[in-house]
């Protein structure tokens, strides 16, 4: 049995996969061939912190694969009235048989984990995003055709989030140069960049933590951003805007400083137009990716879902 809270879980040969899973399960979604590898299975989905994209591809792929789904809400489970974490994983372990959790602390997964007898997908932390990433790198592969022909990806805003950590591990794990373009207070964490640079050594990738953005973005093949103000800094909102703004906005001034024109926009979503990005680079129809990156959401946690519970 294997769990998925980081692509540190994976190696690349376990990427590479899924990746390639994920595109075969899209061209049989449009040539409407559905499989049934999940038949009889109940995926849960256990949420701490709201979703549209997390939770909609979810319930779609599980259904989509024969499986049903059941949604928990954090707060109307024992656990929010001082249950251990241990005795609720035993517990949906003989009702259930995979569970997805979206949590506030990473720390809720690991423990998981150690008590659980079915597999346990991180759909975001506070350190990471895995199920993102993997979308991510399904649509750089799709758009560049091999990873081979990607040679910088270049994240600009918040370091220390969730989506710019688990980027920056499946980027080294592929082999690709990554870049943070932050200030210097919000770099990513100290443990996080220690694990991706040791990835690093293996691909042969380099890691760089530019301050200036114009710098850090040149010559880029992808460029990516995501919100500044994350689910549970609302308190600190009117810090980081001031932090960030406008040096790190994703703009047309900003994008003209990479120096060619086959560069890529990519960002999870939801995005604040205008904040981190201007709507005019979303609305791109060249160069931005953002609804494909959506979209391989539900065919990456497709290839997820049959790679962890409905293998054949």
């Amino acid at each position: 049995m294997r769990h998925l809270l980081t692509l540190l879980d994976l190696d690349r040969s376990e990427i590479m996969h899924l990746i390639k899973l994920s595109k075969v399960l899209k061209w049989e979604r449009y040539e409407g061939y559905l499989r049934s590898n999940l038949r009889g299975k109940v995926v849960g989905l256990l949420f701490e912190k709201p979703s549209t994209r997390t939770r909609v591809s979810i319930e779609v792929a599980v259904r989509e694969l024969g499986g049903s789904t059941l949604y928990m809400r954090g707060d109307e489970l024992q656990l929010v009235r001082g249950e251990p974490i241990k005795d609720t994983a035993r517990v949906l372990s003989r009702y259930i048989h995979c569970l997805f959790a979206r949590v506030k602390l990473h720390e809720t997964l690991i423990e998981f984990t150690k008590y659980s007898s079915i597999p346990i997908v991180n759909a975001l932390s506070d350190l990471f995003h895995p199920l993102q990433a993997l979308a991510d790198l399904m649509t750089i592969e799709e758009h560049f055709k091999s990873f081979n022909r990607v040679g910088r990806v270049v994240f600009v805003g918040d370091g220390g989030s969730n989506v710019c950590h688990s980027l920056m591990i499946a980027c080294v794990k592929v082999g690709i140069d990554y870049v943070v373009a932050c200030p210097e207070e919000y770099r990513p964490c100290s443990f996080v960049l220690e694990l991706a640079r040791e990835e690093a050594k293996e691909t042969g990738a380099r890691i760089e933590i530019v301050p200036d953005p114009f710098t850090a973005v040149k010559d880029a093949d992808v460029i990516y951003t995501d919100v500044l103000v994350s689910m549970g800094q609302e308190h600190e909102r009117s810090t980081r805007l001031r932090a960030f703004l406008p040096k790190y906005q994703v703009n047309r001034e900003l994008l003209r400083a990479i120096g060619h024109n086959n560069y890529v926009f990519m960002h999870c979503l939801p995005a604040m137009r205008g904040e981190e990005v201007t709507d005019e680079v979303i609305e791109d129809n060249v160069h931005s990716l953002v609804f494909k990156q959506a979209e391989n959401r539900l065919h990456t946690t497709k290839a997820v879902l049959l790679w962890l519970v409905g293998a054949k």
